[in-house]
């Protein structure tokens, strides 16, 4: 069969890898072309778009970048009718997908939603696009398949976290130390700052002020490929060393970390690595959402739990006194042993067999 896959985001990236290896594995036959990432293009396909033309953060940066935005649909709508695919399958990155799929749909294309919109969150209108348009929906937390059947009588599918048994699969790299040059002399706090290019222009510069306030540890940044390197260079003028794919490496061997909210906090509770969650974004950004997001925390960790956990540092509280009185927090006091204590309870939530093969298997065999 054919199949049609859009991601636009490094986690999409992640886990469209994964539901390509297995949807090869069960459909020896399969041509797939995507809009993806590093990760995907290694799963095998063909790549259309790669995420570092498509990933906008925030209200206004979306706006700023709508033409372009709005070229990528329609590019998006000319591939698909040139490609006719047995199957579109959409990962997350609801803004752009949710578009495609209502014209998808009225085309005559089969929808599959994996990674439901978030719509628990804001926008909870788009749950009418998504009964009208996506013909099978894939959750990914527990809480979510509730949610859909009983505020939303809709039907969703949920077969466990992918992001389990990435980590599950995961083997350490026992030179990491040596490959980095990374001293083992010193503690490791790991700095992940965003995929996306107005992220790490936002977080990064104030992740770095409590390099002069710890000098007794190793400050060490998961970078991604898919933005410009220039982005890093304020860490190396400060020597902070920057590590490219290999966060999961680098969160093995932190004591801590200071985190972009997103799937990063997600991982940093599976590593067990004690976190504070920051946020910050273009200030007309901030103030739309602090109107629409019907949410109380932004971490998935205090989400999942349904209570604060990890510390959120947000817009004006992100400074740079409140992120050493956090740090000193997570490093050595009580609070650092109690979030390690509810760590343990996520993955038992989250963690099913063979997510990835069976989200596969279900679209592959549905009619």
């Amino acid at each position: 069969m054919k199949y049609y896959i859009i991601a636009g985001e490094a986690s999409g990236d992640l886990y469209g890898s994964r539901l390509i290896d297995e949807i090869k594995l069960i459909d020896q036959e399969a041509n797939i072309r995507f809009w993806g990432g590093d990760k995907m293009i290694q799963s095998g396909g063909v790549n259309v778009k790669h995420i570092k033309e498509l990933a906008f953060m925030g209200f206004y940066e979306v706006l700023k970048n709508i033409f372009t935005i709005w070229k990528n649909i329609e590019f998006c709508k000319k591939d698909i009718n040139e490609f006719w695919p047995d199957r579109i399958i959409y990962i997350d990155y609801p803004g752009f997908n949710l578009v495609i799929s209502k014209w998808a749909k009225k085309n005559g294309f089969k929808n599959y939603y994996y990674i439901s919109p978030q719509i628990w969150a804001w926008k909870e209108s788009r749950i009418k696009t998504i009964k009208n348009s996506i013909d099978k929906l894939y959750v990914i937390f527990p809480f979510e398949k509730e949610y859909y059947k009983y505020k939303h009588k809709m039907e969703s599918t949920y077969y466990g976290h992918p992001l389990i048994e990435q980590v599950d699969n995961f083997k350490p790299n026992n030179k990491f130390f040596k490959n980095n040059n990374i001293s083992h002399e010193r503690d490791i706090i790991a700095f992940l700052p965003g995929s996306r290019t107005q992220e790490i222009k936002s977080m990064l510069p104030i992740f770095l002020t409590l390099k002069k306030h710890f000098s007794k540890y190793e400050f060490v940044i998961a970078g991604v490929k898919n933005v410009d390197k220039s982005l890093y260079k304020i860490a190396e003028e400060m020597s902070v060393r920057v590590v490219y794919n290999q966060t999961y490496d680098l969160l093995t061997n932190s004591k801590a970390a200071i985190v972009t909210s997103g799937t990063a906090s997600l991982e940093c509770a599976l590593f067990k690595v004690p976190q504070i969650v920051c946020y910050k974004t273009s200030f007309i950004s901030y103030l739309i959402g602090r109107t629409f997001v019907k949410i109380d925390f932004i971490s998935l960790v205090n989400i999942i739990l349904k209570q604060k956990v990890v510390q959120e540092l947000i817009q004006n509280q992100l400074t740079e006194k409140e992120l050493i009185n956090e740090f000193n927090e997570i490093i050595n006091g009580q609070k650092r042993l109690e979030m390690l204590k509810h760590y343990s309870k996520i993955y038992s939530m989250l963690s099913l067999d063979k997510t990835s093969n069976n989200i596969a298997n279900s679209i592959i065999k549905s009619k």
